[in-house]
């Protein structure tokens, strides 16, 4: 006798309705590249580091105080030696002891004072955003004590603090780039690549004539003939625009070379026949197809603009104080000597490698996403 506890158990499979979506199968093979995912994630911290700068710097970059301080190292322990759970911070003092040869006072880590570390502390005042004020930061010294991670420059400015303020700069400048290339070499190798002919003729011997000039002589050459007395943001938009003008061509080769491919395709011939608009066929048909290339790309170009603005920085030829970017900064390990006994002002470097080697793992794990085959 079959009762109700006895019956079969049945298993039921939910399908579900329809395709899988081409972004979401982008997204599905991204998450399986552990190279893409911890780009995607560096990116994104990088993009919240610069937007958020203010909260998340520990001091003003502006403040000074001692020059060349060295970094101040965390520890966890106390002057005794003991183990302690909240971090700390030993200022650098001067001892009773004397140097032997100098007959100085040597300076060491001040241990009956320590500055304790912790989070949402309470810090230099400042306005998100330029609107919202606040005195709340990340991380920093409890008591609102001075602490220097990576130490100070040759002003007396916090390091660390700069570095983070400096990527909103930089990223902004290679996102702004990238953003213009990206729309006119897009628009431009689109329509010549689908008109074809003597339109397509001359528009490329024009992308050759850009394609020949030296860049690296051109920049130092048009950024030179911007006064130094102009405003910040007047030379900055000129930076921004020689920039754009000299790297959207090779983004039109491109996009061109795919436009040519799709242009033969039976869909877009069959589009063609019906009496579709050469405006519509080329939003519907074409831009479509030719995004996957176009993002991947972008993702790759954003590390060669951060690398040549920080180039371009250490020369003098990017940005001008009071502005803060990853190239000024560089400009203070113009000599060797500053190198060798001040190590940590190359800090900015290693923003400049992190935020390369992010985009580049992001944009490789979008490739192998994009086009799995």
């Amino acid at each position: 006798m079959e009762t109700e506890n006895s019956k079969p158990a049945v298993e039921t499979v939910k399908l579900r309705g329809g395709n899988e979506s081409y972004p979401a199968l982008v997204w599905r093979r991204l998450k399986r590249s552990w190279t893409g995912m911890g780009g995607l994630v560096l990116v994104v911290l990088l993009l919240l580091m610069s937007v958020f700068a203010e909260f998340v710097a520990p001091m003003d970059p502006k403040a000074t105080d001692s020059g060349f301080a060295p970094p101040q190292v965390v520890s966890f322990h106390d002057k005794d030696g003991g183990f302690v759970f909240q971090p700390r911070v030993y200022a650098l003092a001067e001892t009773d002891a004397l140097d032997p040869v100098t007959f100085q006072p040597v300076v060491g880590p001040d241990y009956d004072n320590p500055r304790l570390i912790g989070l949402f502390v309470k810090g230099d005042s400042y306005r998100l955003f330029g609107l919202i004020p606040g005195n709340r930061h990340l991380f920093g010294s409890t008591d609102g004590q001075a602490v220097h991670f990576l130490g100070t420059d040759k002003f007396g400015r916090d390091v660390l603090s700069r570095a983070i303020y400096g990527s909103r700069v930089s990223l902004i400048i290679a996102l702004t780039v990238v953003f213009i290339v990206t729309v006119v070499g897009t628009s431009v190798g689109m329509v010549s690549g689908y008109f074809g002919g003597t339109f397509d003729a001359w528009m490329q011997r024009f992308v050759d004539l850009v394609l020949a000039f030296p860049q690296l002589p051109l920049y130092l050459a048009l950024t030179s003939l911007i006064p130094v007395t102009a405003p910040t943001n007047v030379f900055l938009a000129f930076v921004i625009f020689v920039m754009s003008a000299l790297g959207w061509a090779q983004m039109s080769r491109e996009v061109r070379g795919k436009t040519l491919a799709l242009a033969r395709i039976d869909y877009v011939r069959a589009a063609m026949a019906v009496g579709a608009t050469d405006r519509r066929i080329i939003l519907q048909h074409i831009f479509p197809n030719v995004m996957s290339h176009v993002i991947v790309s972008v993702t790759l170009a954003i590390p060669s603009v951060v690398l040549l603005e920080s180039f371009l920085g250490f020369l003098g030829f990017a940005v001008k104080p009071p502005l803060i970017s990853w190239g000024l900064m560089l400009q203070d390990t113009s000599t060797y000597s500053v190198i060798g006994s001040y190590p940590w002002i190359l800090t900015p470097v290693a923003f400049v490698l992190l935020t390369v080697f992010a985009f580049n793992a992001l944009g490789d794990g979008l490739r192998d996403a994009v086009d799995p085959y």
